[in-house]
């Protein structure tokens, strides 16, 4: 504690205080991060009517930057104008980083176009404030004119190209400015490397990345090159390759930190990495870093989105200082389980501590509406986000028009549409996936037709949607159509639900051998369920030739799941082959395949009640059957 006398002594001995000395302490302060106590140092300093010079400026500048505070930075830069250093080239490039920092581009901007003088540090400013907030033509354009004014580049002007690539996804582009950097002869900069790195694996280009990773010397490579990598795979969720890079990182002699932990826990997002994702918690606890609350939210996601609820929940009701994040994890964690009851009975707690929803709580509980076809509670979601000035956001419109169709209700899906006074390619694409779901076909196909006439790019959610209603509607030319148009006019390659939708298409409609064909000639290594699709129609169209190869495909990948013994079974048993159901049954036994029985989910009243096949547990079970019966001898009558 501050005593006035020591308070006094320090006044006292501050009005012999030279301008360097209040530098000294000006600058010392903000890189301790304390810009506060820089910032009332600075008005000390004005007080005993020493006048601030171009070393003063940039460190108080700074100290608005960590503030993100435009009403201090405005009343720093009319300090600077009726300085006699605005025109300091130091200064000015100073005061533009402040107004970068600060989010107002348009402050900066003008301030720059009128600096008669401009350095690399200037350009550099501008362009990085534009990539980050991804304005990626005004970085070009800045780039280009910075070229034609005579001033080189520099690694910062590349990582400022580097993250407007990143921003676009835009693969060639990041090649480009590689390529750039490799000739300009910063790649040996390790803050460039670690930026390409990052870029490359956000876009998937994991081989790119780790070419880049490789190419650091041993002993320049940072903690943030292994992060960049670790970042990288937990985005796409590839647990087990985060988790090897992570092995390496510390055979390497790096020490895990905060970055690495989130990471390395938010790959963790399936059940069956769940044992993974106990371990990286217990490696978390070992460096110190699970008090933090950033690493306590992503543990609560982790063990939601792994099925640990029960974990979850333990370390949220444990947890001090809950924050909005805290809440909309352990809210998303239920919805997603399917578990209404529990995510509303906590989105009521949250409000009622004062903590607000926002349209992430408010997304997270309608993802459980369409999971669990809760239209009540989405109308209920309707319109609370009306009356709290959620609705006019975008991804809000877009999520209802979702649970609207998911529930089937898409008279209030179609009205919601229409009337957005904005509509993004998201917005197009779930009204026709809800088609698609409702068995509107015609309709799903001449609102996707009609997009592409407004000029609007579909992406693969777009054909995955649009094929799937072709699918179900079995119009096998028009799924042709779309499936070339997506990948030989819009260049987008096909995944595995793409080509499944085609083959089921093809089975549907009895081709059974071309579906065979397409799937052995197609570029990925087929999967479970497409497989699964094919072996369905093989069911349907009772051919055992081509159902025994699919079969022995499914056989190979999951020996343990009972429903392609079953549909084998069937299609011999159609084919009057007893002999041979009564093998793939003793099969079935000796691999121990499971079969998980089918559940149904009834919400009355807003609770939802779960029944599995013969389940006679529900505490009103008797009243139940007995409704039942009484309602089938009525349907026979």
């Amino acid at each position: 504690m501050v005593t006035p006398a020591a308070t006094q002594s320090f006044n006292r001995f501050s009005n012999l205080w030279t301008v360097a000395q209040w530098n000294s302490s000006i600058t010392e302060s903000v890189n301790q991060g304390y810009a506060h106590k820089a910032l009332l140092l600075f008005r000390q300093m004005k007080q005993n009517g020493l006048e601030p010079n171009n070393l003063t400026f940039p460190s108080v500048a700074k100290a608005c930057s960590k503030l993100l505070n435009l009403k201090y930075s405005q009343i720093v830069h009319t300090h600077v104008v009726k300085s006699r250093f605005q025109a300091d080239l130091f200064v000015q490039t100073s005061v533009v980083d402040m107004y970068v920092k600060c989010s107002q581009l348009g402050f900066a901007y003008n301030l720059f176009s009128r600096m008669p003088q401009r350095d690399v540090a200037s350009w550099n400013s501008m362009i990085l404030g534009f990539a980050q907030l991804g304005f990626v033509d005004r970085v070009v354009s800045l780039f280009c004119e910075m070229g034609i004014e005579g001033i080189r580049a520099d690694s910062v002007t590349v990582i400022g190209l580097t993250h407007s690539a990143l921003s676009l996804k835009d693969l060639k582009m990041l090649e480009s400015i590689h390529s750039f950097g490799i000739k300009i002869g910063i790649d040996t900069d390790v803050s460039v490397s670690n930026t390409w790195i990052a870029a490359y694996a956000k876009c998937g280009e994991f081989g790119l990345a780790e070419t880049v990773f490789d190419g650091i010397d041993k002993g320049l490579k940072t903690a943030v090159s292994w992060n960049s990598m670790i970042a990288g795979y937990a985005h796409f969720e590839q647990c087990s390759k985060a988790v090897g890079f992570f092995k390496k990182m510390l055979r390497g002699g790096f020490r895990a930190d905060l970055s690495t932990i989130l990471s390395l826990l938010s790959s963790c997002v399936q059940p069956e990495v769940l044992f993974h994702g106990k371990l990286i918690h217990a490696h978390g606890i070992q460096v110190g870093c699970d008090s933090d609350i950033q690493v306590i939210n992503t543990l609560i996601s982790m063990y939601s989105k792994c099925g640990d609820i029960g974990s979850a929940r333990y370390l949220f009701d444990n947890m001090l200082g809950k924050t909005r994040v805290s809440w909309t994890a352990m809210i998303a964690g239920y919805a997603e389980k399917g578990d209404l009851d529990e995510a509303t009975t906590l989105f009521s707690a949250m409000e009622a501590v004062g903590e607000k929803p926002d349209l992430v709580t408010i997304i997270a509980l309608m993802s459980g509406c369409g999971q669990t076809g809760a239209l009540e509670l989405g109308k209920w979601i309707d319109t609370y986000a009306t009356a709290n000035g959620l609705k006019d956001n975008l991804m809000v419109c877009n999520a209802l028009i979702d649970v609207y169709a998911k529930c089937g209700s898409m008279d209030n899906a179609r009205e919601l549409f229409y009337t957005m006074p904005e509509k993004s390619l998201v917005s197009w694409t779930t009204l026709i996936a809800g088609c698609a779901l409702n068995g509107e076909f015609k309709e799903a196909l001449g609102l996707f037709f009609q997009m592409v006439e407004l000029g609007l790019k579909p992406n693969h959610i777009t054909f995955l949607a649009v094929l799937q209603a072709c699918n179900h509607a079995g119009f096998l030319e028009k799924g042709w159509e779309c499936f070339n148009l997506m990948t030989k006019v819009y260049k987008i390659n096909p995944g595995l639900d793409h080509y499944s939708c085609m083959a089921d298409l093809l089975g549907r409609k009895g081709r059974l051998k071309e579906a065979f064909e397409f799937i052995q000639n197609m570029p990925l290594k087929p999967d479970v369920g497409i497989w699964s699709v094919l072996l369905s129609a093989c069911k349907i169209h009772q051919n055992v030739v081509i159902g025994e190869c699919v079969a022995y495909h499914l056989f190979e990948l999951e020996p343990q799941t009972a429903v392609p013994y079953v549909q084998m079974a069937n299609i011999y048993a159609s084919a009057g082959k007893w002999d041979r159901v009564a093998a793939i049954r003793t099969m079935m036994k000796c691999n121990k395949a499971i079969k998980s029985p089918g559940k149904s989910l009834v919400q009355v009243n807003g609770k939802t009640h779960e029944f599995t096949v013969e389940d006679r547990c529900h505490p009103e079970g008797l009243l139940i059957y007995e409704t039942l019966e009484n309602l089938a001898l009525q349907m026979k009558e």
